[in-house]
């Protein structure tokens, strides 16, 4: 089902005003808070979802509500005539996409190489940059047409400081890492901007399942003294999608309230 309303709310601060911005894995968490986010600075969103439907239908209804532009597409970004498909109706619906967010996460065991298995490590790695490079395609041919996208991916602190038992996280998402490098440098004379964002630990549904002792612990180890939220990835990833950041490309921002300083 297709919400959209004619008009999106009037605010002289939208950074991203006539933008359509494609965001994957955008139901829950970080993908929702940026859809949202998003909508609030005058983008028109698809809100790309695999299982669950509900939750994307009340992020399209959150902005619409607001007068802004929406749809919840569901595709499995692993597959590539799903994403085809999902990029299909995102264009039909509100326009062509120039903004990708990637977002899609692959699940995963917490588990020490000792005792992990090939089968799960492989599929990480397999479902994580899959869900990079799917999407992409799909997209950038008609961003170099009209010289002018930005792609942002959502990494990991643990892409460059691993975590015991998340080893299939961190090479997954070092993968990913590099993707968006050599993304920056082959599409920058088209005019296309490719970054990643890399969050610390971020309340989310993904995260619940760690005890919360250990959020605790990692809590005091963040300078401003406090785990992340959704919202602040959000905020990180608008102003990489905005023209404020026109001349940042192939950047690594950490969004960890100070844990991982470069």
């Amino acid at each position: 089902m297709v919400t959209t309303q004619p008009q999106q709310a009037s605010n002289t601060n939208q950074l991203l005003r006539d933008r359509v911005v494609l965001i994957t894995g955008a139901s829950r968490g970080i993908g929702a808070a940026t859809a949202k986010l998003m909508g609030q600075h005058g983008a028109a969103v698809g809100v790309n979802y695999y299982g669950s439907e509900a939750e994307a239908h009340k992020v399209v209804e959150s902005i619409t509500s607001d007068g802004g532009r929406a749809v919840a597409v569901k595709a499995d970004v692993r597959d590539l005539q799903q994403v085809n498909a999902m990029v299909q109706q995102v264009t039909e619906t509100l326009g062509a996409i120039d903004t990708l967010v990637i977002n899609a996460n692959a699940d995963f065991p917490i588990t020490p190489f000792v005792d992990y298995r090939w089968e799960d490590f492989e599929a990480k790695l397999l479902g994580e940059l899959k869900g990079a490079f799917f999407p992409c395609k799909a997209v950038v041919s008609s961003m170099i047409e009209r010289k002018r996208g930005t792609i942002i991916a959502v990494s990991s602190g643990l892409s460059r400081h691993p975590g015991e038992g998340f080893i299939a996280h961190s090479t997954a998402k070092s993968g990913l890492d590099a993707f968006i490098k050599s993304l920056a440098l082959e599409l920058g004379p088209h005019g296309i901007r490719a970054n990643v964002v890399a969050p610390g630990l971020t309340l989310t549904d993904a995260t619940a399942r760690l005890p919360q002792a250990y959020k605790d612990a990692s809590s005091q180890m963040v300078p401003l003294k406090r785990n992340g939220l959704p919202e602040d990835v959000a905020g990180a990833i608008v102003l990489l999608a905005s023209d404020e950041a026109k001349f940042i490309n192939g950047a690594y921002l950490p969004v960890s309230g100070g844990v991982q300083m470069l």
